[in-house]
């Protein structure tokens, strides 16, 4: 039975992935059809070989074929870095589509979390009426009556931000700090005056 239920869990997460892998748009697809391939090493090995064939025949190695593109290789710089800004961007797209997904992946999670924690909660409180019905004491028992109580999840999410996320002062408020206290003690210094 145990066996059964994780099987059907593994398979929801993995119909998952492939629902947001068929809803992709076009330009998702292409994306991530080009991250794959670019992050290849074929991938790797055909530029290297295009680009010593380029420098080795504006070189003049290989004799028959003439230079049309001399040292510094202007025009080959230029073919890489559009082909570096293209790749760029194609894996910046892919990242964001992946991104997307590992966010609706993560927030459904929490959603079954807390739908699961509120079917626990009914259940515990089902065994606390059982067991009051058997004659059993179980009014000094403070952990089941903490795990019935209901949880706050947003207590619970403030309190993660500030451990995850520590107030720090911003850039902003770093950059005019030294200027704040200029002005503090030209102030300071004003009212003496007086």
């Amino acid at each position: 039975m145990a066996n059964e239920r994780s099987g059907r869990t593994r398979q929801i997460i993995q119909s998952f992935e492939a629902k947001a892998l068929k809803r992709r748009r076009w330009d998702y697809r292409l994306a991530d059809n080009l991250t794959f391939i670019f992050g290849s090493i074929s991938f790797l090995f055909l530029n290297a070989a295009f680009a010593t064939v380029w420098i080795l025949i504006n070189e003049g190695v290989i004799g028959e074929l003439s230079a049309f593109d001399p040292y510094p290789f202007v025009m080959l710089t230029t073919i890489l870095s559009l082909e570096a800004i293209f790749l760029t961007i194609a894996v910046l797209i892919s990242q964001i589509r992946q991104n997307q997904t590992t966010t609706l992946r993560s927030e459904l999670q929490l959603q079954v979390s807390l739908i699961t924690e509120k079917e626990l909660t009914k259940l515990l409180k089902l065994v606390r009426m059982v067991l009051r019905k058997q004659g059993v004491d179980v009014a000094n028992d403070t952990e089941l009556e903490e795990m019935i109580g209901d949880i706050d999840a947003s207590y619970i999410e403030r309190k993660l931000e500030e451990e995850i996320i520590p107030s720090k002062p911003s850039l902003t408020e770093k950059l005019v700090e030294p200027f704040t206290k200029i002005e503090t003690k030209a102030g300071h210094s004003n009212q003496d005056a007086s």
